[in-house]
């Protein structure tokens, strides 16, 4: 077995063969959710991050078996892929997060994975990282594997999906945004606006009371400049972003919720954050800026039919916000971690 470090950014061959890879174990693990698209994967790939340095690689049998090459070449589609992110912030520079190790269904259980992590734990140790963490499907091979080397889950969660309607459905609700008395409902495509950026970044701070379970990380402080470089990297990845916000006539954000497209052109979309900030909560608003977010973005999209959403399972508010607008409980997941 050969692990290869890929060097930033990767080249369009190797972000073939890493869609390839991802790709086949979706459709083994995942079948009901939409594959990942070339615009996804090159996007967070070749893009990089702003809060840590990431390290790639890649595992195959060798030049000619569909796997790596000795000199670092790539050659057919490899077996599997692990993306680690080695967190810069103040603050985090003791853990870090692993973006994926993922492994080709027919290449399972011959020691691929446990390569692979054992160059990912090299790297974490070599750097002085104390912890990692990563966010696993339950029941599936991830957390049967994560669970043999120690990881435990400390932040249970579920994946909540929610359809999008299609055609005059779509467009009589997005002109029909929900009632909000003293609250007037603002709509910002990429960047939130700079007038707007201090307001949106002090509502952002309200994700403080939002669980964290366990987790080594910890919440960085909003700025505005946080914020937009944050929403800046979708944008860089060649994804799309939508916020929603309800203000207040003196200037305040007291709601939003955010909708990220990682691929414009794909029928999936991804919730963000949806916070409501504590002296306006028992209004409403968390249901109306999600209601309106839907109509807003299947105007601007036509093509989206889902959007998905991770909601920790002790957030009982916004599950009943969810469950309250038809989101389905899909499948459940959790941030799984250990210490080093």
């Amino acid at each position: 077995m050969m692990i290869h470090s890929l060097a930033l950014p990767p080249s369009d061959a190797e972000v073939d063969a890493w869609l390839a890879v991802l790709t086949a174990a979706a459709a083994v693990d995942l079948p009901q959710v939409p594959p990942p698209s070339r615009v996804e994967v090159a996007g967070r790939l070749c893009v990089t991050p702003v809060r840590g340095r990431p390290v790639l690689w890649t595992a195959g049998e060798g030049s000619g078996e569909g796997g790596v090459s000795g000199e670092g070449a790539v050659s057919g589609e490899g077996d599997g892929v692990a993306a680690l992110l080695l967190f810069t912030e103040e603050g985090n520079a003791h853990t870090a997060f692993l973006d994926a190790l993922t492994v080709r269904p027919e290449a399972r259980r011959r020691g691929v994975g446990t390569a692979l992590w054992e160059r990912v734990r090299e790297e974490l140790i070599a750097e002085g990282r104390t912890s990692v963490a990563v966010m696993l499907d339950l029941g599936g091979p991830g957390q049967a594997f994560a669970e043999a080397l120690g990881f435990e889950n400390v932040l249970p969660m579920a994946w909540y999906v929610q359809d999008v309607p299609a055609g005059d459905a779509a467009a009589d609700r997005s002109d029909q945004p929900p009632a909000t008395p003293g609250y007037e409902l603002l709509t910002w495509y990429g960047l939130v606006p700079d007038a707007w950026a201090p307001a949106a970044a002090a509502a952002h701070a309200a994700m403080e009371d939002a669980p964290t379970g366990d987790m080594d990380e910890r919440i960085q402080p909003w700025t505005p400049e946080r914020l937009h470089t944050l929403q800046q990297l979708i944008l860089d990845r060649g994804g799309d972003m939508i916020t929603v916000a309800a203000v207040t006539p003196g200037g305040e954000v007291a709601a939003y919720t955010e909708i990220v497209l990682p691929d414009p052109g794909g029928t999936a979309a991804l919730q963000y954050d949806t916070v409501v900030v504590p002296a306006h909560r028992g209004h409403g608003l968390g249901r109306a800026v999600k209601r309106h977010m839907v109509a807003q973005a299947a105007a601007r999209h036509p093509q989206l039919r889902r959007i998905a959403t991770t909601v920790a399972d002790e957030n009982g508010p916004m599950r009943a916000v969810n469950e309250a607008l038809g989101q389905r409980r899909e499948r459940g997941v959790g941030v799984f971690q250990i210490k080093l």
